[in-house]
């Protein structure tokens, strides 16, 4: 069934995820209304809805989730809160997007997946990396067959350390985010690395973690190779702590009839005998194109509300993840490979 009225959202967490992108996106979408923000910061949530002009704002998560008129929440809170916020807005017959990671581990994962299938309600997980235009056009090049068999990706994301290490905050912190650079970077480029050629079965990981800054609390690097189904591997590296002038992200990708690159885009393949480049010009800058992977990630949600269809980044898929990610911590600590 085709929603034809206006779509009315809510937002949970007003930091910066939700000011920088959230907001503004869905501020800026025909056919779409955010009736009200809710935060633990009183002030914080009456400042974003008097500055976004959004009619309420509350304290009270269950006090929100009441508004008959709210069809569905975007989720933009620290990780230990995305299942039981999750949980109660599906309860509350609200269809939700929750930032990335989806949860802190796969048993999270699997209560808010079970109460999406108990409710019928969508839940989509905000892996922005896979809306990225040239992430698109490379995805397609793969579906088409221009590379040949993809057998090896190298996918990393490497952050320049700054002062904001040494400071802390949740994300420093086990307990609210469930581990270090692995669920906050590492997520998004395993994630992206699997969606690229089609979320292949993974049959071993092996990994080590490192945490030479923040002792004894989270890890700040991580390296890891995981082995596909059909032979392949992908090659992942995570760093908080890149002395560098400036980070570095980038997913390189080796296949039997070519190669490619992301960050920035291009497409090399055999035709032949000869070495052509087939790479389309991007006419956006990587934070251009970073910064419109949320436009079209929350415009995909809300299609998907729209017109009643399923999300790209759905549990499932996010389920997945989880558990690999979850694989990686455990050859980490037991130094072996683990066998899936």
């Amino acid at each position: 069934m085709i929603m034809e009225e206006k779509i009315r959202i809510g937002i949970i967490g007003v930091g910066g995820i939700a000011q920088m992108a959230h907001i503004p996106v869905l501020k800026g979408l025909d056919g779409v209304e955010i009736v009200a923000v809710c935060d633990i910061d009183s002030r914080k949530a009456g400042w974003i809805a008097e500055k976004f002009h959004i009619p309420r704002f509350f304290v009270d998560l269950e006090k929100m989730l009441k508004l008959e008129e709210m069809y569905a929440v975007h989720i933009c809170t620290p990780n230990s809160l995305h299942m039981p916020m999750t949980i109660a807005a599906l309860s509350a017959d609200k269809h939700v997007l929750v930032e990335k990671p989806v949860a802190r581990n796969p048993d999270e994962t699997q209560k808010m997946a079970d109460e999406a299938r108990k409710r019928g309600k969508k839940v989509m997980v905000a892996m922005n990396h896979r809306f990225r235009p040239d992430s698109a056009v490379l995805k397609e090049f793969i579906e088409r067959g221009e590379l040949g068999r993809v057998f090896y990706i190298r996918s990393g994301w490497l952050k320049k350390r700054g002062k904001w290490l040494d400071e802390g905050g949740w994300l420093c912190d086990p307990r609210v985010a469930g581990g270090g650079v692995l669920m906050d970077l590492g997520t998004q480029m395993l994630d992206l690395s699997l969606w690229l050629v089609g979320n292949p079965k993974v049959t071993s990981v092996l990994a080590n973690t490192y945490n030479h800054f923040r002792i004894g609390e989270v890890e700040d690097t991580v390296v890891a190779m995981l082995k596909l189904e059909d032979g392949g591997l992908i090659l992942l590296e995570v760093s908080w702590t890149f002395f560098e002038e400036s980070t570095l992200a980038f997913e390189n990708l080796l296949g039997d009839q070519g190669s490619a690159t992301l960050n920035p885009l291009k497409i090399y393949k055999n035709l032949h005998g000869n070495l052509v480049t087939v790479s389309p010009t991007m006419k956006m800058s990587p934070l251009e194109l970073y910064q419109k992977s949320f436009e079209l990630e929350i415009t995909h949600f809300m299609e998907c509300l729209r017109n009643d269809t399923v999300p790209i980044s759905n549990l499932d898929e996010g389920l997945k993840v989880m558990r690999l990610i979850e694989s990686i911590y455990q050859s980490a600590q037991d130094n072996r490979e683990i066998i899936l």
